[in-house]
């Protein structure tokens, strides 16, 4: 009754109940060589509205992997995953409550878990999700003619879950081929296949719903939308666009009641085929970090700082001892370019540094203080998994705003203010003591107890700061002001315009 968007790991039933599989969705799968999926394949389905030529082409490369894990391992993945958190958080964003799965008591034993996979080369390279092997002690693939074999992990990502096994069957397998998930649009036809709920291999159809979904998930969201039902077990299969080529992973779904619902998402195959080859080349992937909390640079926030249009990723803070730190990154600087690659979005930026190896040497293009600027840094490395860049989206309740003319009444930070907000001594500035609802700064999401540190990257201490800064803001012909606001021990830039005050 309660699967609420979850990533799909495999759903696993203890002892010798049924393979329930990993939640992931079932796709029409490319299951053949390059040479096996016919270039005019969806010449013909065009013509006959049929999938049938893609399906022959494609279910022998798809697979059912079996992995056999520790009992206690999958119940604390079914009941309240971090995944379930981070796709919850993504749906109550929009309003969508969610319900709450009550936890289940599992025996503490081995339990077996079930998802898909695909052959990507002859000698037995098969691609899945990482949720669907991870903590397995055994994992063992069936193909499509029904011949089991252990499969030995080559390599893992949880970052982007993907992973990749092989088995030795003895002579060549067929083999489905990547695609170009770039060419996809909206109403685009896909397939998915895979085996849902164990009952064995399944095709599915349906279309491109969304493009570049992100569940908050990690730097690589860059979800495909689909409306093709999927459902527990198809974790790991192909989306196949209508040549027959793999243009996507299955990987998660929405659904709170267990079933699909025709809210799926695919990681995209241009994504995948990139981390496949260095997971086949090296077996991980140490990604890499810069150490800053990042937001969108909104129209506000360019008008602010005085970019002719907005674009980039506005650093929120630096971490001490990172390598953004060690460059010269500053909280205020915008970072328009990473090696050259334009960054346009919080999340082109993510993307750019997870891509780039520990110790690598680029240059950060800055917009800091109205001129542009280049910075040098040398990449750092991500073991822990918790220093990498990251798009985070801002509070909005946290941001803040600068004077009474902009709809707020300000404060001083006295001690019992600031014990009261539990502010360290090191942070000074303003109380935002009132915000009147009718003006700019509550439009921005500006509230009473905010606490802003700086105004246009200008450190204030006081009310006479905030003020003396936002008015020389507003002679200088700036369209809105950028405040730096402190709220429950994190940091966030807000634009507020003038216009609106």
């Amino acid at each position: 009754m309660s699967h609420i968007l979850r990533k799909h790991r495999a759903a696993a039933l203890v002892g010798a109940a049924i393979l329930a599989g990993a939640a992931c969705l079932p796709l029409t799968i490319n299951a053949s060589n390059a040479s096996a999926a016919p270039a005019d394949a969806g010449g013909v389905l065009a013509a006959s509205g049929s999938f049938a030529s893609i399906v022959d082409a494609d279910k022998p490369a798809v697979v059912t992997i079996t992995t056999t894990v520790k009992a206690t391992d999958v119940s604390a993945d079914e009941q309240d995953s971090p995944m379930d958190e981070q796709f919850r958080q993504f749906f109550e964003d929009q309003g969508i409550p969610l319900p709450r799965q009550a936890p289940k008591n599992r025996p503490s034993q081995q339990a077996m878990a079930l998802g898909s996979g695909f052959i990507i080369s002859p000698d037995g390279v098969i691609v899945t999700n990482n949720h669907v092997i991870d903590n397995a002690v055994d994992i063992k693939v069936t193909l499509d003619d029904g011949t089991e074999l252990p499969a030995k992990l080559i390599g893992t990502d949880p970052k982007s879950d993907v992973a990749v096994v092989k088995i030795e069957a003895g002579k060549p397998l067929q083999t489905i081929a990547w695609g170009d998930s770039d060419k996809l649009k909206l109403g685009d036809q896909i397939l998915a296949i895979g085996n849902p709920f164990g009952i064995g291999t399944t095709v599915t159809a349906g279309i491109v719903s969304a493009r570049g979904r992100d569940l908050h998930s990690g730097p690589y969201d860059d979800f495909i939308q689909i409306d093709a039902p999927i459902n527990h077990g198809n974790s790991g299969g192909p989306l196949v666009d209508r040549s027959g080529n793999v243009v996507g992973i299955n990987t998660a779904i929405y659904s709170p009641n267990g079933g699909s619902v025709g809210v799926g998402f695919a990681i995209p195959s241009d994504e995948a085929k990139a981390i496949v080859a260095k997971l086949q080349k090296d077996g991980s992937i140490d990604h890499g970090y810069l150490g800053v909390q990042i937001q969108p640079v909104t129209k506000d926030v360019a008008d602010a700082v005085g970019l002719d249009k907005s674009g980039g990723a506005l650093v929120a803070a630096v971490t001490a001892d990172t390598p953004a730190a060690h460059a010269g990154v500053k909280p205020g600087d915008i970072v328009t370019s990473v090696g050259g690659q334009t960054v346009k979005t919080p999340k082109d930026l993510s993307r750019l540094v997870a891509d780039l190896s520990p110790g690598a040497k680029k240059s950060l293009g800055i917009w800091r203080d109205g001129k542009a600027i280049d910075l040098n840094v040398t990449v750092g490395g991500n073991e822990d998994g918790q220093k990498q860049a990251a798009a985070e989206s801002p509070d909005s309740k946290g941001e803040s705003s600068g004077q009474p003319s902009l709809g707020i009444g300000l404060a001083e930070l006295t001690p019992d203010m600031r014990q009261q907000l539990n502010l360290p001594r090191a942070v000074s500035g303003a109380v935002v003591a009132s915000v009147d609802p009718d003006k700019s700064a509550a439009a921005a999401g500006i509230q009473a107890g905010d606490v802003i540190v700086s105004v246009n990257d200008r450190p204030v201490h006081n009310s006479r700061d905030v003020k003396t800064a936002i008015a020389e803001a507003g002679k200088s012909g700036r369209k809105s002001v950028l405040l730096l606001v402190e709220r429950d021990g994190s940091k966030t830039f807000v634009a507020v315009p003038f216009a609106a005050a």
